[in-house]
């Protein structure tokens, strides 16, 4: 699959399920990396792909279906 094609399927619901499940399962391990290890790059991995997948799965419900997949 080309960036495109990607970027294409990403913008649709199941796109969004798909990449906000994965970016929210990588939360934890860096979360406890970073408590155990105390360092500041993997506190701020873990925070950005806590927005990351909160941002993709809050996409899920409220971008309206005609959106989807445009871009």
């Amino acid at each position: 699959m080309n960036t495109q094609a990607i970027d294409k399927w990403h913008k649709t619901k199941i796109g969004y399920l798909v990449f906000g499940v994965i970016e929210l399962l990588l939360v934890y391990p860096l979360a406890s990396l970073a408590i155990d290890q105390g360092r500041f790059w993997q506190y701020v991995l873990a925070f950005i792909f806590l927005f990351g997948g909160l941002r993709n799965l809050i996409r899920i419900f409220w971008t309206p279906n005609n959106e989807h997949g445009k871009h």
